[in-house]
């Protein structure tokens, strides 16, 4: 219904330069004063449902609308994206499911699934008597698919299309209920895979505000910790003269902004603070990569050369052996983020890491010390270097080497 919406709404509001200046910020803008308008005009509703209606019913000048939308959505999606060093094979959403979501209200049909209520809509019993106590709906009155019916359509083709091991949704919390009902009803029909379906939720950021104002886009978010930092970074006196100072800050930012997100529960809410997030000290992002250029410094400095025939009997200090234990911990944090998939484990290590380090770099000199025992220790700070990296570029971050 939510496109329903919008597609009434540009009929009235839109503006079709503004859609290619800058389309999800426009589209954004026309859902915001629809929705307003829809509250006080129930023939906007009408409107909106209509237009839902065409679309399903695949009306030619509807649909081109839809696609039209869409594919300047996806146009900034995949830029956006870039930014975060991500990238999709394949953009496919439930909308794609409308036509075989009615396959899916046949097959339920056949099963003896489906019910049908006094309002008209059909529902699938979920509840354990079987008294309908507890239902989904799968289809409206007038006949039109839900989220969930669609949902049904796209789980079964993509485990037909890709045979996967586990199908793992990642959504906010608050669908928590929805997937719990997909994957019953998917059991119902008798697919056993619908155990190897997972729904990985996460929470709400609080508070969080760029100097645009209360609606935040990701992009405002990316550019505001980009400029912050550069901010940061022309003002303290340990910055180095450095080639891009544009690039290096957005790397530095964009380290920032995932450690404070990855650092608790995926699924838990926090409160934004930029000044927190940005710190140069503590438990942050900003903190993993001045440890991770302060290491590649001091190899660039004391010979960046492959160590051989290391003294290993040389790190007996306890700052050594404490970052040793702390490194051979690597592979059990890794499999425990693969396991219940939270980087949580992964960032907290890293911190550690980080942490230890620092504190050695004070205390277990390379260079002025003896050549057997600066070589070791180089190679002890050339292992955290290489671990901090890796570490980092698990969690999307690419690791600075100058800052």
């Amino acid at each position: 219904m939510q496109f329903g919406l919008l597609g009434a709404g540009f009929q009235q509001f839109g503006n079709e330069k503004e859609l290619k200046s800058n389309p999800l910020q426009h589209l954004f803008e026309v859902y915001v004063q629809v929705n307003k308008a829809a509250e006080e005009d129930e023939s906007i509703k009408n409107l909106a449902q209509d237009f839902f209606r065409k679309l399903e019913a695949r009306d030619e000048q509807t649909l081109s609308m839809w696609q039209h939308f869409r594919d300047f959505s996806i146009e900034e999606y995949v830029r956006i994206y870039k930014r975060l060093g991500v990238h999709f094979d394949d953009y496919s959403g439930e909308s794609f499911y409308q036509e075989k979501s009615q396959e899916v209200l046949k097959m339920l049909d056949s099963k003896g699934l489906l019910h049908k209520t006094i309002k008209g809509t059909k529902v699938v019993d979920l509840s354990e008597k079987r008294d309908l106590s507890l239902c989904s709906t799968v289809m409206r009155s007038d006949g039109t698919s839900l989220y969930i019916t669609r949902d049904i359509a796209a789980a079964i083709d993509r485990m037909n299309k890709y045979n996967c091991d586990t199908m793992i949704y990642v959504t906010d919390k608050s669908q928590f209920t929805h997937f719990e009902h997909l994957f019953q009803i998917l059991k119902l029909m008798g697919y056993e895979w619908a155990e190897r379906c997972q729904h990985l939720s996460f929470g709400l950021v609080q508070g969080m505000k760029t100097r645009k104002g209360e609606v935040v886009f990701l992009e405002d978010v990316l550019n505001e910790a980009c400029s912050r930092m550069l901010q940061n970074m022309a003002s303290a006196k340990t910055t180095k003269e450095l080639e891009n100072p544009l690039e290096t800050a957005e790397k530095i930012g964009l380290a920032a902004l995932i450690i404070q997100d990855f650092r608790g529960l995926l699924s838990s809410d926090y409160k934004f603070s930029w000044d927190r997030v940005l710190q140069s000290r503590g438990d942050t992002g900003v903190f993993l990569q001045y440890t991770h250029a302060r290491l590649h410094s001091l190899e660039q400095m004391c010979g960046n050369g492959k160590l051989t025939d290391i003294n290993t009997a040389c790190l007996q200090d306890p700052q050594a052996i404490s970052i040793l234990q702390h490194l051979l911990r690597y592979d059990e944090v890794l499999y425990k983020s693969s396991e219940d998939l939270q980087p949580k484990h992964i960032v907290s290590y890293l911190l550690t890491l980080s942490h230890l380090a620092a504190a050695a770099h004070k205390t277990l000199p390379v260079k002025g010390s003896a050549p057997e025992l600066a070589q070791a220790r180089l190679c002890l700070f050339q292992a955290v270097r290489s671990v901090l990296a890796n570490g980092m570029k698990l969690l999307g971050i690419t690791p600075v080497t100058q800052m």
